[in-house]
Protein backbone atom coordinates (compact mmCIF):
# COMPACT_ATOMS: atom_id res chain seq x y z
CA UNK A 1 0.00 0.00 0.00
CA UNK A 2 2.83 2.36 0.95
CA UNK A 3 4.64 1.46 -2.27
CA UNK A 4 1.53 2.35 -4.32
CA UNK A 5 1.19 5.71 -2.56
CA UNK A 6 4.86 6.46 -3.18
CA UNK A 7 4.45 5.69 -6.87
CA UNK A 8 1.31 7.81 -7.03
CA UNK A 9 3.11 10.78 -5.45
CA UNK A 10 6.04 10.28 -7.82
CA UNK A 11 3.73 10.22 -10.84
CA UNK A 12 2.03 13.39 -9.57
CA UNK A 13 5.37 15.19 -9.26
CA UNK A 14 6.44 14.01 -12.69
CA UNK A 15 3.12 15.17 -14.13
CA UNK A 16 3.48 18.64 -12.56
CA UNK A 17 7.10 18.89 -13.74
CA UNK A 18 6.05 17.80 -17.22
CA UNK A 19 3.31 20.43 -17.38
CA UNK A 20 5.73 23.16 -16.21
CA UNK A 21 8.32 22.10 -18.79
CA UNK A 22 5.68 22.00 -21.52
CA UNK A 23 4.48 25.50 -20.58
CA UNK A 24 8.08 26.82 -20.59
CA UNK A 25 8.72 25.34 -24.05
CA UNK A 26 5.43 26.77 -25.32
CA UNK A 27 6.21 30.26 -23.98
CA UNK A 28 9.69 30.11 -25.55
CA UNK A 29 8.21 29.16 -28.94
CA UNK A 30 5.50 31.83 -28.64
CA UNK A 31 7.99 34.60 -27.76
CA UNK A 32 10.35 33.48 -30.54
CA UNK A 33 7.49 33.53 -33.05
CA UNK A 34 6.39 36.95 -31.81
CA UNK A 35 9.90 38.35 -32.28
CA UNK A 36 10.12 36.83 -35.78
CA UNK A 37 6.79 38.36 -36.71
CA UNK A 38 7.91 41.71 -35.29
CA UNK A 39 11.11 41.50 -37.36
CA UNK A 40 9.11 40.85 -40.53
CA UNK A 41 6.79 43.79 -39.78
CA UNK A 42 9.84 45.98 -39.14
CA UNK A 43 11.63 44.82 -42.29
CA UNK A 44 8.63 45.57 -44.50
CA UNK A 45 8.05 49.01 -42.92
CA UNK A 46 11.74 49.97 -43.14
CA UNK A 47 12.01 48.86 -46.78
CA UNK A 48 9.06 51.09 -47.62
CA UNK A 49 10.42 53.96 -45.50
CA UNK A 50 13.94 53.77 -46.96
CA UNK A 51 12.57 53.54 -50.51
CA UNK A 52 10.51 56.69 -49.95
CA UNK A 53 13.55 58.37 -48.36
CA UNK A 54 15.70 57.64 -51.44
CA UNK A 55 13.00 59.05 -53.73
CA UNK A 56 12.60 62.13 -51.51
CA UNK A 57 16.39 62.65 -51.36
CA UNK A 58 16.78 62.40 -55.13
CA UNK A 59 13.95 64.86 -55.62
CA UNK A 60 15.33 67.33 -53.07
CA UNK A 61 18.87 66.96 -54.45
CA UNK A 62 17.76 67.90 -57.96
CA UNK A 63 15.69 70.78 -56.57
CA UNK A 64 18.67 72.14 -54.58
CA UNK A 65 20.92 72.01 -57.64
CA UNK A 66 18.23 73.59 -59.83
CA UNK A 67 17.64 76.36 -57.27
CA UNK A 68 21.40 77.01 -57.06
CA UNK A 69 21.68 77.27 -60.85
CA UNK A 70 18.69 79.61 -61.16
CA UNK A 71 19.93 81.80 -58.31
CA UNK A 72 23.44 81.98 -59.82
CA UNK A 73 22.13 82.79 -63.28
CA UNK A 74 19.96 85.64 -61.97
CA UNK A 75 22.93 87.24 -60.25
CA UNK A 76 25.26 86.73 -63.18
CA UNK A 77 22.83 88.21 -65.68
CA UNK A 78 23.11 91.45 -63.81
CA UNK A 79 26.90 91.43 -63.92
CA UNK A 80 28.14 89.42 -66.89
CA UNK A 81 26.82 88.18 -70.16
CA UNK A 82 28.19 84.67 -69.61
CA UNK A 83 27.87 82.97 -66.23
CA UNK A 84 31.13 81.82 -64.65
CA UNK A 85 31.44 78.33 -63.20
CA UNK A 86 30.27 77.65 -59.66
CA UNK A 87 32.61 78.92 -56.96
CA UNK A 88 33.95 76.57 -54.24
CA UNK A 89 31.69 78.35 -51.73
CA UNK A 90 28.61 77.52 -53.79
CA UNK A 91 29.69 73.90 -54.13
CA UNK A 92 30.23 73.66 -50.37
CA UNK A 93 26.77 75.12 -49.76
CA UNK A 94 25.14 72.56 -52.05
CA UNK A 95 27.13 69.74 -50.44
CA UNK A 96 26.14 70.92 -46.96
CA UNK A 97 22.47 71.08 -47.99
CA UNK A 98 22.63 67.51 -49.27
CA UNK A 99 24.25 66.32 -46.03
CA UNK A 100 21.54 68.03 -43.99
CA UNK A 101 18.84 66.34 -46.08
CA UNK A 102 20.53 62.96 -45.55
CA UNK A 103 20.79 63.63 -41.79
CA UNK A 104 17.13 64.67 -41.53
CA UNK A 105 16.00 61.60 -43.48
CA UNK A 106 18.22 59.35 -41.32
CA UNK A 107 16.70 60.80 -38.14
CA UNK A 108 13.18 60.36 -39.54
CA UNK A 109 13.95 56.75 -40.48
CA UNK A 110 15.44 56.13 -37.04
CA UNK A 111 12.28 57.41 -35.37
CA UNK A 112 10.17 55.29 -37.74
CA UNK A 113 12.36 52.27 -36.89
CA UNK A 114 11.86 52.67 -33.13
CA UNK A 115 8.13 53.40 -33.34
CA UNK A 116 7.57 50.64 -35.90
CA UNK A 117 9.48 48.16 -33.75
CA UNK A 118 7.34 48.92 -30.70
CA UNK A 119 4.08 48.96 -32.64
CA UNK A 120 5.12 45.85 -34.58
CA UNK A 121 5.77 43.97 -31.34
CA UNK A 122 2.36 44.98 -30.00
CA UNK A 123 0.67 44.13 -33.30
CA UNK A 124 2.45 40.75 -33.40
CA UNK A 125 1.14 40.04 -29.91
CA UNK A 126 -2.40 40.94 -30.97
CA UNK A 127 -2.06 38.81 -34.10
CA UNK A 128 -0.89 35.80 -32.11
CA UNK A 129 -3.28 36.34 -29.19
CA UNK A 130 -6.17 34.24 -30.61
CA UNK A 131 -3.71 31.44 -31.37
CA UNK A 132 -2.22 31.75 -27.88
CA UNK A 133 -5.66 31.63 -26.28
CA UNK A 134 -6.60 28.58 -28.35
CA UNK A 135 -3.40 26.74 -27.42
CA UNK A 136 -3.78 27.76 -23.75
CA UNK A 137 -7.34 26.44 -23.82
CA UNK A 138 -6.17 23.15 -25.32
CA UNK A 139 -3.37 22.85 -22.76
CA UNK A 140 -5.79 23.50 -19.89
CA UNK A 141 -8.22 21.01 -21.38
CA UNK A 142 -5.56 18.29 -21.66
CA UNK A 143 -4.18 19.05 -18.21
CA UNK A 144 -7.61 19.04 -16.55
CA UNK A 145 -8.73 15.90 -18.38
CA UNK A 146 -5.50 14.10 -17.47
CA UNK A 147 -5.93 15.05 -13.82
CA UNK A 148 -9.57 13.93 -13.77
CA UNK A 149 -8.66 10.61 -15.41
CA UNK A 150 -5.67 9.96 -13.17
CA UNK A 151 -7.65 10.03 -9.91
CA UNK A 152 -10.18 7.24 -10.67
CA UNK A 153 -7.56 5.17 -12.51
CA UNK A 154 -5.19 5.38 -9.53
CA UNK A 155 -8.03 4.43 -7.17
CA UNK A 156 -9.02 1.51 -9.39
CA UNK A 157 -5.43 0.29 -9.73
CA UNK A 158 -4.76 0.59 -5.98
CA UNK A 159 -7.91 -1.38 -5.08
CA UNK A 160 -6.94 -4.16 -7.50
CA UNK A 161 -3.36 -4.30 -6.23
CA UNK A 162 -4.47 -4.52 -2.60
CA UNK A 163 -6.94 -7.33 -3.31
CA UNK A 164 -4.43 -9.11 -5.53
CA UNK A 165 -1.98 -9.29 -2.61
CA UNK A 166 -4.70 -10.50 -0.24
CA UNK A 167 -4.14 -14.25 0.17
CA UNK A 168 -7.48 -14.62 1.96
CA UNK A 169 -9.53 -13.03 -0.81
CA UNK A 170 -12.92 -14.73 -0.99
CA UNK A 171 -15.13 -15.18 -4.02
CA UNK A 172 -17.67 -12.77 -2.51
CA UNK A 173 -15.03 -10.05 -2.05
CA UNK A 174 -13.70 -10.69 -5.55
CA UNK A 175 -17.19 -10.24 -7.01
CA UNK A 176 -17.62 -7.06 -4.96
CA UNK A 177 -14.29 -5.74 -6.30
CA UNK A 178 -15.29 -6.54 -9.88
CA UNK A 179 -18.66 -4.85 -9.38
CA UNK A 180 -17.02 -1.70 -8.00
CA UNK A 181 -14.48 -1.76 -10.83
CA UNK A 182 -17.27 -2.01 -13.42
CA UNK A 183 -18.97 1.02 -11.82
CA UNK A 184 -15.73 2.99 -12.03
CA UNK A 185 -15.27 1.95 -15.67
CA UNK A 186 -18.85 3.06 -16.40
CA UNK A 187 -18.05 6.47 -14.90
CA UNK A 188 -14.90 6.71 -17.00
CA UNK A 189 -16.88 5.77 -20.10
CA UNK A 190 -19.41 8.50 -19.33
CA UNK A 191 -16.53 10.90 -18.77
CA UNK A 192 -14.99 10.07 -22.17
CA UNK A 193 -18.39 10.53 -23.85
CA UNK A 194 -18.75 13.93 -22.19
CA UNK A 195 -15.27 14.90 -23.38
CA UNK A 196 -16.15 13.92 -26.95
CA UNK A 197 -19.41 15.86 -26.71
CA UNK A 198 -17.60 18.90 -25.36
CA UNK A 199 -15.00 18.74 -28.15
CA UNK A 200 -17.81 18.92 -30.76
CA UNK A 201 -18.73 22.40 -29.55
CA UNK A 202 -15.19 23.45 -28.57
CA UNK A 203 -14.53 25.41 -31.76
CA UNK A 204 -16.78 28.14 -33.22
CA UNK A 205 -18.46 27.56 -36.57
CA UNK A 206 -18.37 23.83 -35.98
CA UNK A 207 -19.80 21.10 -38.18
CA UNK A 208 -23.02 20.56 -36.18
CA UNK A 209 -25.93 20.66 -38.69
CA UNK A 210 -28.70 23.16 -37.84
CA UNK A 211 -32.37 22.86 -38.79
CA UNK A 212 -35.70 24.28 -37.68
CA UNK A 213 -36.62 22.54 -34.41
CA UNK A 214 -39.30 22.80 -31.74
CA UNK A 215 -38.09 23.90 -28.32
CA UNK A 216 -41.20 22.30 -26.81
CA UNK A 217 -40.35 18.91 -28.33
CA UNK A 218 -36.77 19.16 -27.05
CA UNK A 219 -38.05 19.92 -23.52
CA UNK A 220 -40.54 17.04 -23.60
CA UNK A 221 -37.85 14.60 -24.76
CA UNK A 222 -35.53 15.75 -21.97
CA UNK A 223 -38.28 15.45 -19.33
CA UNK A 224 -39.22 11.98 -20.61
CA UNK A 225 -35.59 10.88 -20.38
CA UNK A 226 -35.06 12.22 -16.85
CA UNK A 227 -38.47 11.22 -15.42
CA UNK A 228 -37.31 7.77 -14.18
CA UNK A 229 -34.38 9.41 -12.34
CA UNK A 230 -36.73 12.00 -10.80
CA UNK A 231 -39.16 9.30 -9.66
CA UNK A 232 -36.39 7.59 -7.69
CA UNK A 233 -36.33 10.68 -5.46
CA UNK A 234 -40.10 11.25 -5.77
CA UNK A 235 -39.44 14.56 -7.51
CA UNK A 236 -42.19 16.10 -9.62
CA UNK A 237 -41.29 17.85 -12.89
CA UNK A 238 -43.81 20.53 -13.89
CA UNK A 239 -43.94 21.86 -17.45
CA UNK A 240 -45.22 25.33 -18.31
CA UNK A 241 -44.14 25.58 -21.91
CA UNK A 242 -45.45 27.19 -25.08
CA UNK A 243 -44.74 26.36 -28.72
CA UNK A 244 -41.53 27.95 -29.97
CA UNK A 245 -39.24 27.22 -32.89
CA UNK A 246 -35.56 27.93 -33.30
CA UNK A 247 -32.82 27.01 -35.74
CA UNK A 248 -30.37 24.55 -34.25
CA UNK A 249 -29.48 20.97 -33.41
CA UNK A 250 -32.37 18.99 -31.91
CA UNK A 251 -29.90 16.59 -30.28
CA UNK A 252 -27.82 19.43 -28.82
CA UNK A 253 -30.75 21.46 -27.45
CA UNK A 254 -32.30 18.33 -25.91
CA UNK A 255 -28.95 17.63 -24.27
CA UNK A 256 -28.95 21.12 -22.72
CA UNK A 257 -32.28 20.46 -20.99
CA UNK A 258 -31.20 16.94 -19.98
CA UNK A 259 -28.10 18.41 -18.33
CA UNK A 260 -30.09 21.12 -16.53
CA UNK A 261 -32.74 18.64 -15.34
CA UNK A 262 -30.07 16.15 -14.25
CA UNK A 263 -28.30 18.91 -12.33
CA UNK A 264 -31.58 20.00 -10.69
CA UNK A 265 -32.48 16.43 -9.70
CA UNK A 266 -29.03 15.77 -8.23
CA UNK A 267 -29.15 18.74 -5.89
CA UNK A 268 -32.87 18.70 -5.03
CA UNK A 269 -34.25 17.05 -1.87
CA UNK A 270 -36.68 14.16 -2.05
CA UNK A 271 -40.36 14.93 -2.72
CA UNK A 272 -39.56 18.38 -4.14
CA UNK A 273 -40.62 20.06 -7.39
CA UNK A 274 -38.70 21.09 -10.49
CA UNK A 275 -40.39 23.56 -12.85
CA UNK A 276 -39.57 24.02 -16.54
CA UNK A 277 -41.05 27.23 -17.90
CA UNK A 278 -40.81 29.14 -21.19
CA UNK A 279 -41.54 32.75 -22.09
CA UNK A 280 -40.97 35.01 -25.08
CA UNK A 281 -39.22 38.36 -24.82
CA UNK A 282 -38.48 40.23 -28.02
CA UNK A 283 -37.04 37.84 -30.59
CA UNK A 284 -35.83 35.32 -28.03
CA UNK A 285 -37.33 32.47 -26.06
CA UNK A 286 -36.30 32.08 -22.43
CA UNK A 287 -36.38 28.60 -20.86
CA UNK A 288 -35.95 28.41 -17.09
CA UNK A 289 -35.37 25.32 -14.95
CA UNK A 290 -36.16 26.00 -11.29
CA UNK A 291 -35.37 23.62 -8.43
CA UNK A 292 -35.86 23.65 -4.66
CA UNK A 293 -32.38 22.40 -3.85
CA UNK A 294 -29.61 23.62 -1.60
CA UNK A 295 -28.64 26.45 -3.93
CA UNK A 296 -25.22 27.71 -4.90
CA UNK A 297 -23.00 30.03 -2.90
CA UNK A 298 -22.18 33.44 -4.37
CA UNK A 299 -18.46 32.65 -4.66
CA UNK A 300 -19.23 29.63 -6.88
CA UNK A 301 -21.65 31.36 -9.27
CA UNK A 302 -19.00 33.00 -11.54
CA UNK A 303 -17.33 29.61 -12.09
CA UNK A 304 -20.36 27.33 -12.31
CA UNK A 305 -20.01 26.96 -16.11
CA UNK A 306 -16.24 26.43 -16.02
CA UNK A 307 -14.95 23.09 -17.19
CA UNK A 308 -14.30 20.55 -14.40
CA UNK A 309 -15.56 23.02 -11.79
CA UNK A 310 -17.57 21.63 -8.91
CA UNK A 311 -19.01 23.69 -6.10
CA UNK A 312 -17.87 23.42 -2.50
CA UNK A 313 -18.38 20.54 -0.05
CA UNK A 314 -22.00 21.56 0.64
CA UNK A 315 -22.98 20.48 -2.87
CA UNK A 316 -20.38 17.70 -3.04
CA UNK A 317 -21.54 16.04 0.15
CA UNK A 318 -24.70 14.87 -1.59
CA UNK A 319 -22.54 12.19 -3.16
CA UNK A 320 -23.63 13.01 -6.69
CA UNK A 321 -20.19 12.39 -8.18
CA UNK A 322 -19.65 13.64 -11.69
CA UNK A 323 -16.69 15.38 -13.28
CA UNK A 324 -17.99 18.94 -13.51
CA UNK A 325 -18.46 18.85 -17.28
CA UNK A 326 -22.26 18.95 -17.65
CA UNK A 327 -22.88 22.67 -17.27
CA UNK A 328 -19.78 23.46 -19.33
CA UNK A 329 -21.17 21.31 -22.16
CA UNK A 330 -24.56 23.03 -21.82
CA UNK A 331 -22.94 26.46 -22.14
CA UNK A 332 -20.91 25.41 -25.19
CA UNK A 333 -24.05 24.10 -26.91
CA UNK A 334 -26.02 27.27 -26.09
CA UNK A 335 -23.14 29.47 -27.30
CA UNK A 336 -23.04 27.49 -30.57
CA UNK A 337 -26.74 28.36 -31.00
CA UNK A 338 -25.99 32.09 -30.48
CA UNK A 339 -27.82 32.04 -27.16
CA UNK A 340 -26.91 32.61 -23.53
CA UNK A 341 -27.25 30.80 -20.22
CA UNK A 342 -27.07 32.12 -16.69
CA UNK A 343 -27.97 31.08 -13.17
CA UNK A 344 -29.59 32.80 -10.20
CA UNK A 345 -29.20 31.10 -6.85
CA UNK A 346 -28.91 31.59 -3.11
CA UNK A 347 -27.99 29.12 -0.42
CA UNK A 348 -30.91 26.98 0.76
CA UNK A 349 -33.39 28.64 -1.63
CA UNK A 350 -32.81 26.66 -4.83
CA UNK A 351 -31.47 27.64 -8.24
CA UNK A 352 -32.90 28.98 -11.49
CA UNK A 353 -31.01 28.20 -14.70
CA UNK A 354 -32.22 30.29 -17.65
CA UNK A 355 -31.41 29.64 -21.30
CA UNK A 356 -32.04 32.30 -23.97
CA UNK A 357 -32.25 31.27 -27.64
CA UNK A 358 -33.04 33.36 -30.77
CA UNK A 359 -36.46 32.58 -32.24
CA UNK A 360 -37.44 31.79 -35.82
CA UNK A 361 -41.21 31.80 -35.40
CA UNK A 362 -43.79 31.85 -32.63
CA UNK A 363 -47.29 30.40 -32.51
Amino acid sequence: MSHSRTKSRLFTRLEVSGIKLENSIYMYIFNKTRLKLTAWYLLIIMLISISFSVVIYKGLESEVERFARIHRMRIERQVLLMPPPLSPADLDLIKESKQRIILILAVINGVIFVISGALGYVLAGKTLKPIQEMVDEQNRFISDASHELRTPLTSLKTAMEVNLRDKNLTLLNAKKLISESVNEVDKLQLFSEELLQLSQYQTPNGTIPFEVISVTEAIKKAVHKMLPVAKQKQIEIKEKVGEYEIKGSAFGITDVFVILLDNAIKYSPRESTITVETRKTGNSVFISVTDEGMGIEAKDLPHIFDRFYRADYARSRTGTGGYGLGLSIAKKIVDAHHGSIHVESKRNTGSVFTVSLPLISFS
